[in-house]
């Protein structure tokens, strides 16, 4: 068993958990706060941060099915299943079978749907400006383009 030194765990921006940390564990550190903040902004409106980003996706990229959600959301196939079909039951998705593959369902956002994601995204829009308070547009604008080609895999 390993037992603890007894000292004080440094908090989020203090010592290795601050800018003298790796910066993989910073981005990692920094969303874990931001999902925090997102559940609680969200919480009084039964939406679940991983829900707003399916809702999200959804309202982008209409008619696509549960697997190009997954991806879209990254989040898992299986994970994206039960999300559906919790937004099925509170009537904020729609199914309707695709055109030419019987297998295969397309979504979209019902008008309850709509409405829910538009209180959604007031006050997931409130949290990023709050975020990016004291940041020029150009400084936000490196920030975007450089999380963009991290996420994209570029160097």
């Amino acid at each position: 068993m390993i037992k603890s030194s007894g000292a004080a765990l440094p908090q989020p921006g203090e010592g290795m958990r601050g800018e003298g940390g790796h910066i993989g564990y910073l981005l990692r550190q920094a969303a874990a706060g931001q999902h925090l903040r997102m559940e609680r902004a969200l919480a009084d409106l039964g939406v679940t941060p991983p829900q707003f980003v399916v809702l999200t996706m959804l309202a982008a990229y209409p008619g696509h099915s549960n697997a190009d959600l997954a991806r879209l959301a990254l989040l898992t196939p299986q994970t994206v299943s039960v999300i559906v079909a919790n937004l099925k039951k509170a009537s904020l998705v729609e199914a309707r079978p695709h055109a030419s593959h019987g297998r295969i369902v397309q979504l979209q956002l019902s008008a309850k749907g709509e409405g829910l994601l538009t209180q959604s995204k007031a006050r997931v829009r409130e949290l990023e400006a709050r975020m990016l308070e004291g940041l020029s547009v150009a400084e936000e604008q490196t920030i975007r383009r450089w999380l963009a080609r991290q996420a994209a895999g570029q160097d």
